[in-house]
């Protein structure tokens, strides 16, 4: 192997197609507990468009006020062990592996939207075969992400009614099947160009959007998941039974320097002052998480979603569709 990798360099903050660039850099080199992996997959994920627009602006207090200071986005990894690190023994050259490399992009690490990526060992497994290395990689944010809000934050099961707001994009569509399959009566809230396929994703319910305010309507849920928050915490708090929870899952949209973050803000305030559930729900990468989300895809009654898969070298268009906010299930990038 060389020392050298394409790998998709962001030089400032703003349009994907203004500030993401196809470069050669040097490969990363593993270190104490880490993996070199050889990618053939990664995802898109909400982090990847925020750090690239530089929206809200005020995040770039934490990452670089003129440029992120790690320059390659991306964290869910698919591909193939290269090499392992000091201390790695139950992974070995050639394992087909999935998992993250979050933790470590937080330090500074590789990012993804590139041939190699190091990731820590504790956040990778073996891939199962039957996998597909795009539909692996669609599986990690997205998929984590979902099973800790339906299975941990919601505890959904049979009867539960769970409305999921942005049901038909990434995190949503796992979230519709994952619900459905634990028996929830799932509200899924989308467009109407997309009603029959979260329908065939397992929701019994679905509201248009485009039509309709689902913060109007007369039927109160055991527990949101709101994966858009484009309406006030209070609204969709409202739509609760007795008891239930409400889950903001996004950044929401409003102005340049903040963004959604007051929203956000407002939704931790509801539980101080009304004393509504609101649950936040946190994506850890482990291999106890990987290990639930391999055996959900296993069954076949849970599939990762894939709309579209770019080659590397047309990362930015990829982003660009994310940005879109009309992506159906999961925007994958391959190599």
């Amino acid at each position: 192997m060389t020392d050298i990798m394409r790998a998709v360099v962001q030089r400032g903050y703003g349009r994907p197609d203004d500030v993401l660039e196809l470069t050669e850099i040097e490969r990363p080199v593993p270190g104490a507990g880490e993996v070199l992996v050889r990618l053939h997959a990664t995802s898109v994920n909400t982090p990847d468009w925020i750090l690239v627009t530089g929206t809200p602006t005020v995040l770039r207090l934490g990452s670089g006020l003129r440029r992120p200071s790690a320059p390659v986005r991306g964290s869910d990894v698919a591909g193939t062990v290269a090499a392992v690190g000091p201390g790695v023994t139950d992974l070995a050259p050639g394992d087909a592996v999935f998992g993250s490399g979050w933790q470590n992009r937080a330090g500074g690490g590789a990012g993804t939207f590139a041939e190699y990526t190091v990731a820590p060992a504790d956040q990778l497994l073996r891939k199962p075969a039957e996998l597909p290395f795009a539909e692996a990689a669609a599986a990690v944010m997205s998929g984590i992400t979902a099973l800790t809000a339906v299975r941990d934050v919601i505890a959904a099961g049979p009867g539960t009614r769970l409305l999921i707001n942005g049901a038909s994009g990434g995190v949503g569509t796992f979230a519709v099947q994952l619900a459905a399959r634990a028996g929830a009566r799932v509200t899924a809230v989308c467009s109407g160009r997309n009603a029959e396929f979260v329908r065939a994703l397992g929701a019994e319910h679905v509201i248009d959007h485009t039509v309709e305010d689902y913060t109007r309507g007369t039927e109160r849920y055991d527990a949101i998941l709101d994966n858009v928050l484009n309406h006030s915490p209070a609204a969709s708090a409202r739509m609760l039974a007795p008891a239930g929870v409400y889950v903001p899952n996004s950044v929401g949209s409003g102005s340049r320097l903040l963004a959604g973050l007051p929203r956000m803000a407002r939704a931790a305030t509801l539980l101080r002052l009304t004393g509504t559930r609101v649950r936040t729900v946190t994506c850890v990468p482990n291999r106890e998480n990987l290990a639930a989300v391999a055996e959900q895809l296993g069954t076949g009654e849970v599939t990762a979603i894939v709309e579209r898969s770019y080659p590397l070298d047309e990362a930015a268009s990829a982003v660009s569709h994310m940005l879109g906010h009309r992506a159906r299930g999961n925007i994958v990038i391959t190599m």
